[in-house]
C-alpha cells in the first residue's frame, strides 16, 4: 500500500510538472516568439519536457527519499541545512537540463526548419547563463516554501490557502489520541535533551504511518499525537485503527534500536473517538487550524481510561459505528464506562489487530 501510494503521489507530480510547463511554455512562446503560433508549439513542447524532466528528478527525491535511512538523516538537520543540501542537490538536476537545452533539444527533434528558428530566437532571448540563474533562483524558492509548508503542514496549509475555514464550519471527525509510554524513565536516566530526541524518533516513525493512512496530524502535545480524519477520509478500511496498528508494528520493528539508544522501548496508550466538531482558522500574524467540541474533551478522558482498565487501545461505540471494513479487529466489549466531567456514560471496546469476527457483529443492536 505504502510503494503503491508514493508511485500515485509521483504521477500527480509529473503530471502537474507537465500542466505547469506546458502552460508557460505556451504562454511564453506566443507573446515572446515570432510567429506566434510556432512559437507557442515550441514553448508547450520545450516547457511539457524541461518541467517534467526536472520533476522526474526532483520528484523522486521528494517522495521516496524521505523513506531511506540518507532522508531520515537529512529530515534531522536544520532548517537552513535541509534548504542548503536540496536546493544544491536539485541545482544540479536544474544545471543538466536548463543548461544543456533539454526542452528546444526535444522540440527539435520533432520539428523541422520553422522550429529551429524558435529555438534560435530562445538562445538569443534568453542565453544558457541566464536560463540557469532564472531557473536556480525560482528552485531555491520552491524548495524553502515546501520545508516551511511541512512546517505547519501540508493539509493545514492548502486549508489556509483555500480559506476552507475562514469561517467556522461543523464537521463529523475521528480524533485518535496516542500516548507515548516510557519518556518519564528516558528523563529521569538521560535529561530532557534525550527525552526530545526520544520522542522526536518515535513522532518520526509515527508519522510515516499516518501518512500512508491519510491521518493529519493536529497537534503534538508533550510525549501525545493528536490525529484526526474527516468522516469521509476515515470511514473507508477503518483507517484510524490501521493506523494505530501501523504505528504500533513500526515501534516494535525499531525496539532494539531503541533500547541500544536509550534503554527502553516505546510503547503506546491510545483512544479512538469520533463526533461533531466546530473547525475554524484563529491567530493574527500565526493563523492555525483548530477544533471545538465535546470529541476532543471525551476523546482525552477515554486515552486516561486506558490506565484504569488495563487495556492499551480503546474504542468508543460512536467511533466503531462509523468506521467500515474493520472486519479484522479483535474487540471486547468493556460495557458503558464513566468519564471524569461527563454525566453520562460512554460504551467502550478494548481493540487489538488480531483476527475477530469484524466490528458489525460485536456492536449491540
Amino acid at each position: 500500500m505504502v510503494f503503491n501510494r508514493q508511485w500515485r503521489m509521483y504521477g500527480v507530480a509529473l503530471r502537474f510538472a507537465a500542466i505547469l510547463g506546458a502552460a508557460f511554455g505556451v504562454g511564453a512562446g506566443a507573446v515572446m516568439f515570432k510567429p506566434p503560433l510556432a512559437g507557442a508549439a515550441v514553448g508547450l513542447i520545450s516547457g511539457v519536457a524541461d518541467f517534467t524532466a526536472g520533476m522526474a528528478l526532483i520528484g523522486a527525491a521528494e517522495i521516496f527519499l524521505p523513506r531511506t535511512r540518507p532522508g531520515r538523516a537529512l529530515a534531522r538537520l536544520p532548517f537552513f541545512a535541509v534548504v542548503l543540501v536540496k536546493a544544491t542537490a536539485y541545482f544540479a538536476v536544474v544545471l543538466a537540463v536548463v543548461g544543456n537545452r533539454f526542452g528546444p533539444s526535444v522540440a527539435g527533434l520533432l520539428g523541422g526548419p520553422l522550429v529551429e528558428e524558435q529555438i534560435a530566437q530562445i538562445d538569443a532571448a534568453f542565453p544558457r547563463g541566464l536560463s540557469i540563474v532564472m531557473a536556480a533562483l525560482v528552485t531555491l524558492l520552491l524548495v524553502m516554501l515546501r520545508n516551511a509548508v511541512e512546517l505547519v503542514g501540508e493539509r493545514t496549509f492548502r486549508h489556509v490557502l483555500r480559506g476552507r475555514y475562514h469561517r467556522p464550519r461543523s464537521e463529523e471527525r475521528f480524533f485518535l489520541f496516542v500516548d507515548i509510554v516510557g519518556s518519564t524513565p528516558v528523563a529521569e536516566r538521560l535529561g530532557p535533551l534525550a527525552v526530545h530526541r526520544y520522542l522526536n524518533r518515535v513522532f518520526l516513525s509515527a508519522s510515516e504511518a499516518i501518512d500512508d493512512h491519510g491521518g493529519e496530524v493536529y497537534q503534538y502535545v508533550g510525549d501525545e499525537i493528536v490525529v484526526t480524519w474527516t468522516l469521509a477520509e476515515g470511514r473507508l478500511d477503518a483507517r484510524p485503527l490501521a493506523c494505530l496498528f501501523a504505528i504500533d508494528a513500526a515501534l516494535a520493528v525499531a525496539a532494539p534500536e531503541f533500547a541500544r539508544e536509550f534503554g527502553t522501548v516505546p510503547k503506546l496508550r491510545a483512544a479512538l473517538h469520533a463526533g461533531e466538531v466546530i473547525a475554524g482558522e484563529i491567530g493574527g500574524t500565526r493563523r492555525s487550524i483548530v477544533f471545538h467540541g465535546d470529541v476532543m474533551n471525551t476523546t482525552s478522558r477515554i486515552e486516561n481510561k486506558t490506565r484504569e482498565l488495563g487495556r492499551p487501545f480503546l474504542v468508543s461505540q460512536a467511533a466503531l459505528q462509523r468506521l467500515e471494513g474493520a472486519g479484522g479487529c479483535a474487540l471486547e466489549d468493556l460495557g458503558p464506562q464513566e468519564l471524569r466531567g461527563r454525566e453520562s456514560a460512554v460504551r467502550l471496546y478494548a481493540v487489538s489487530a488480531g483476527a475477530g469476527r469484524g466490528i458489525g457483529a460485536r456492536l449491540p443492536q
